[in-house]
């Protein structure tokens, strides 16, 4: 595959993609903070580690931080560290990722998952270039670039009360938008490519042409899950692939979207959206309580194995809103 249809791990040559290499070139090069916004699979961390491998800080790390996958009670420890002794359970100083970013990058991903009291302490980090452990008094520097991403409407979440107005504008300084597929088709071929290459080699196998009815599926196709279902989309046929002809069982893939559906598509997905904020707002106000006469349950009006059910079909983590 000719070697300009890559830049940096990320594949493809269709202007919407090389608008966002021309952001990321401009930016790398200075320190500052970076919003990556795009729809889950676009590829935002590796857009955040480009970023970082053309910027001044390559040579320091690179600290990747899933703000949706650490409990709400520790946060602030996993972020900002902690003494000895400042909670149940720290029987050591621990440094945050802050301090092991020293001097480098830290990215933020899913940051409008982190909860007001956290967004409070990152807007300081901000601001003010510096922080506090949990349960210390000393302020530390922080010379770190921070690099945030997210795939929520962060303008949503202000007005539902989710999410902090001036840590959005801190935040914002430099905001990078990463197209889904369905935005860049023309690079759905070198995709193919890449991947079938990548898979052949970890399989041994051969691979010396693309069927033409899959590649004209693959393109057909809206691709929600967007490059990281493409790719497990690649995979799971090249383990199967006994000849040198790549193929894949058009079963594997719902038929296209009209442009009808389409729409109807957009307006559930933002309805589903509003609705996990509401949700989500719910829990932080009453400490992450479901049931019972101040739970979020009653707040919202709706019986409460009902709750429970959106609750797991969001993956919403109810025990981050806990008290």
């Amino acid at each position: 595959m000719d070697r300009v249809s890559t830049f940096e791990e990320i594949v493809g040559t269709s202007p919407a993609l090389q608008a966002v290499f021309s952001r990321m070139i401009k930016v790398a090069v200075t320190d500052s903070t970076v919003l990556i916004t795009g729809e889950t699979g676009t590829g935002k961390e590796l857009v955040a580690r480009a970023i970082h491998r053309r910027s001044d800080r390559v040579s320091r790390p690179f600290v990747g931080v899933n703000c949706a996958a650490i409990p709400r009670d520790l946060i602030a420890s996993e972020l900002f560290g902690h003494e000895k002794g400042a909670f149940t359970g720290a029987i050591q100083q621990r440094l945050g990722r802050f301090e092991l970013a020293n001097g480098g990058t830290i990215f933020l991903d899913e940051v409008g998952e982190l909860p007001v009291e956290t967004q409070i302490a990152l807007l300081r980090v901000l601001q003010e270039h510096e922080f506090e452990r949990v349960g210390g008094t000393r302020r530390i520097r922080a010379d770190v670039r921070v690099i945030a991403a997210t795939n929520r409407d962060l303008q949503a979440a202000i007005s539902s009360r989710s999410f902090r107005s001036d840590l959005f504008y801190r935040l914002n300084v430099f905001p990078i938008e990463i197209p889904s597929l369905r935005e860049r088709r023309e690079d759905i071929p070198l995709l193919v490519e890449y991947f079938i290459d990548r898979y052949a080699q970890k399989a041994s196998k051969q691979i010396k042409r693309i069927n033409k009815k899959t590649l004209e599926l693959l393109q057909s196709y809206t691709w929600p899950g967007n490059i990281r279902e493409l790719q497990n989309v690649i995979e799971r046929p090249m383990i199967l692939c006994e000849t040198e002809i790549f193929s894949i069982d058009e079963n594997w893939l719902p038929l296209p979207l009209t442009p009808e559906s389409k729409q109807q598509v957009g307006l559930w997905r933002r309805f589903l959206l509003q609705e996990k904020d509401m949700i989500e707002t719910a829990l932080k106000d009453t400490g992450g309580r479901v049931a019972g006469p101040t739970g979020a349950a009653v707040k919202l009006g709706m019986p409460r194995s009902t709750m429970e059910s959106k609750i797991r079909s969001f993956k919403i983590n109810k025990n981050r809103y806990k008290s």
